[in-house]
């Protein structure tokens, strides 16, 4: 056995003059005497670890840390031993630690044996940020899945005291906090923002008196009666399982066979093939509780009730065209202008208002209010406006508040109560469901988006995350062993005293059995291009359907609600005669329109929400420049400039112009109306450009104002744009401006051809 100085010496002979390690010549052997294995492994095992120790102190005879003064400004940073960045805490930036909060002076390199040596289970850093991060998503929402929302009041300007005893609804003046969340439908959580699609619109109300969630959508019915049928609707509405496409779209063969299968949708569908399903912004649709639910006063008396909330800025939408472009352009535009709204101080406002009607009243109407896919036309019972609704803060993190909030119909307040409208019913438990697969715990109440604003006791213990810390040894009721367990109070939530005659059986009623009436007043209700907008969109989505049959069915339905609407389809889809059409459960009758379901007239002549793109290049007039930028933003307008370099331009008096966007990244979809400010030569550098052919075609094609001065004419003449009313010289600002507050609907028989 060696001594330890020989075993020094050693290993002393073992490292080179550079402290790298090296192995002893020959037979392991050290002045003239053989090691053994063991002293040998010894040897060599303390060699590694010196060669460490010194590339250590090498390392830490390196440049000091330095104070940068980028990014964030006073940054303390230093560069790793391969260069990678490594920034410090001090200054306002506090230490990076573990979730268990243990300090971390290394977040750039895992725990190794050696520097190109293996990395070590015992790195219980890395464990935990990698760990977490494959733990990061949870399942998405089956439906509205794509979603985005802000944070809120509810301002009550009319008192409902008369009706319920719902604090929210009957206190004047009290501004109640809430969670507003808009959605598509079909498409997953990495969908874009506008395809066809009905857009969920659903509330969380953080009252006085407990949660209150209204989840309702931007349409006022929907596609089926019952709730037993939405596993099979929204299976056909979904990409089909056998293909997994196409996402978020009804132009495909299981969503129309369903529909063929299924008259009491024909109402939705005309809805749905509106221009309702493309809305320009989230701050410009209308929202509905769809339902009939009840207010219920101090002597149990109660009230139907239907909640409708009206945008400020009045209904927009696209044309196809630039719905399906817009995609392209920019697949989270919606999100994108909510959030750029509210960041700016321009906060998105609707009116709340109710349609109130006793039972007496719901005897008379000529469908029944119970039936989801009918609504209450506002001639038979008007709106009555009782407040506001603000969106004023965007979510602080996007996934702990819009991801994780849950909404469930289920959730009322004293003095509202449910209706049996049936598929209301099955959304009372679906919606509790769900989220307990989504979320994981019954305590998914106890996520801050959830959470009330107001007291809350109960004797629901433990379970998945639990993290309140309830007192004491009871954890029931009746009790006597705590003289501070919450009970219950007379002042909590009712239910409606009803009578309901009838024998127990899986039937629907009579009542639900017209299916054509109010699709039909629903088209004949819209003005002349949207009908003309529902017959294309007809032949557009039944163009995508590859069986005939479905087709065939689907324009039979057709012939219920309007034979011109269906003849109109069917010369689109290019068939030989009109099919049959199926014999109505119950006979269609003629409803007198209701101009109130109209979108363009509807609109609001403003500018206030919309956006203006000026596109400008080198030798643009600053003059010309300033007064329609001037003009545009004392009308309410947002304008942003676009040139072929996102640097900007430079001006005819020499000045430089900075650009919001560059022109191929920032298309004229993106954009309410376009002024086209361009010199001679400008104008002919751009006819060449692709990007610019394209701004001034598809300003043109989707109906839009467009101000130009002589080389911005010059660039439409490159075009083949011929000059029309909504084409207008850029120094009459007053008149562009007006122009610019509307679509050009009388420009879209030259632009494409409607069924």
């Amino acid at each position: 056995m060696a001594t330890k100085a020989a075993r020094r010496a050693a290993l002393r002979g073992a490292l080179c003059p550079d402290m790298t390690f090296r192995h002893a010549p020959g037979p392991h052997t050290r002045f003239g005497r053989t090691l053994d294995a063991r002293e040998f492994l010894h040897v060599t095992f303390m060699a590694h670890r010196l060669h460490k120790r010194a590339l250590m102190k090498k390392s830490s005879r390196k440049a000091p840390p330095k104070q940068t003064s980028g990014r964030s400004g006073g940054d303390i940073e230093k560069s790793g031993n391969a260069g990678e960045l490594h920034q410090l805490a001090g200054g306002k930036h506090p230490p990076l630690t573990t979730n268990q909060g243990n300090p971390i002076s290394d977040n750039q390199n895992s725990l190794k044996a050696a520097p190109r040596g293996p990395v070590l289970l015992e790195d219980m850093i890395l464990r935990e940020k990698i760990t977490h991060f494959d733990h990061e998503r949870i399942p998405e929402r089956i439906v509205h899945a794509r979603g985005s929302a802000a944070h809120g009041y509810l301002e009550l300007t009319q008192s409902l005291s008369k009706y319920t005893t719902a604090k929210v609804l009957s206190e004047v003046g009290q501004k109640t906090p809430l969670f507003m969340r808009i959605s598509t439908v079909a498409g997953g959580a990495g969908s874009v923002d506008t395809p066809r699609d009905v857009r969920g619109f659903a509330i969380k109300f953080y009252t006085q008196e407990g949660n209150w969630d209204l989840v309702g959508n931007n349409i006022p019915v929907f596609f089926i009666q019952d709730a037993i049928k939405f596993p099979d609707l929204i299976h056909a509405v979904k990409m089909e399982p056998d293909r997994g496409f196409p996402q978020s779209a009804t132009a495909h063969d299981t969503f129309w066979d369903f529909i063929s299968l299924t008259p009491e949708s024909m109402h939705m569908v005309m809805w749905i093939m509106s221009d309702r399903t493309l809305p320009r912004s989230l701050r410009m649709i209308e929202g509905f509780g769809v339902h009939s639910f009840r207010l219920l006063d101090a002597a149990g008396k109660s009230t139907f009730v239907k909640f409708h909330f009206r945008p400020k800025l009045g209904l927009q939408s696209t044309i196809w065209d630039e719905a399906v472009k817009l995609a392209g352009a920019d697949p989270d535009f919606q999100r994108r202008d909510l959030f750029e709204a509210i960041s700016s101080g321009n906060f998105p406002e609707w009116e709340l208002g109710v349609q109130l009607f006793t039972e007496e009243q719901a005897a008379k109407f000529p469908f029944d209010h119970l039936d989801a896919t009918k609504l209450i036309p506002e001639e038979l019972v008007p709106l009555k406006v009782i407040g506001r609704i603000v969106l004023d803060r965007w979510p602080d993190n996007f996934f702990a508040e819009t991801e994780q909030v849950a909404f469930c119909p289920s959730h009322l307040v004293p003095g509202l109560d449910f209706s049996n409208d049936p598929l209301l019913q099955g959304r009372l438990f679906s919606y509790l469901d769900t989220q307990l697969s989504r979320l994981g715990s019954p305590n998914f109440h106890q996520i801050p988006v959830n959470a009330p604003k107001c007291p809350f006791a109960n004797q629901q213990r433990d379970g998945h995350m639990q993290v309140a810390r309830p007192k004491g040894r009871v954890a029931y009721e009746p009790s006597s062993l705590d003289p501070q367990s919450a009970r219950e109070t007379p002042q909590g939530f009712r239910s409606a005293a009803t009578e309901d005659d009838g024998k127990k059986g899986r039937i629907r009623p009579e009542s639900f059995a017209d299916h054509y009436s109010q699709a039909r007043q629903f088209f004949r209700s819209q003005s002349e291009p949207e009908q003309a907008h529902i017959a294309s969109a007809l032949v557009f989505e039944l163009s995508k359907v590859e069986t005939p049959h479905v087709r065939l069915a689907v324009v039979g339905h057709l012939r219920n609600i309007d034979k011109t609407l269906a003849q109109r389809v069917a010369d689109g889809l290019g068939l030989q005669e009109l099919p049959a059409a199926p014999k109505p459960a119950r006979p269609v009758t003629e409803q007198p329109p209701s101009p109130a379901l109209q979108i363009i007239g509807k609109m609001k002549p403003t500018l206030e929400g919309r956006a203006i793109g000026i596109l400008i290049a080198d030798g643009s007039d600053p003059a010309l420049l300033k007064s329609l930028t001037k003009a545009a933003t004392a009308a309410g307008a947002t304008v942003k400039i676009v040139a072929p370099k996102v640097g900007g331009a430079t001006l005819s008096d020499k000045s430089q112009q900075a650009a919001h966007g560059q022109l191929a990244g920032t298309p004229s979809v993106v954009f309410d109306a376009v002024a086209v400010i361009l010199s001679d030569a400008g104008a002919q550098a751009l006819s060449k450009e692709s990007a610019a052919i394209d701004f001034v075609r598809d300003a043109f094609g989707h109906l839009k104002a467009i101000a130009v001065d002589g080389g911005g004419l010059a660039l439409l003449e490159a075009a083949g744009i011929e000059r029309d009313a909504g084409v207008l010289d850029a120094r009459n600002g007053k008149a562009f401006i007006e122009q610019a507050k509307t679509r050009q609907w009388a420009r879209e028989a030259s632009v494409r051809t409607l069924a």
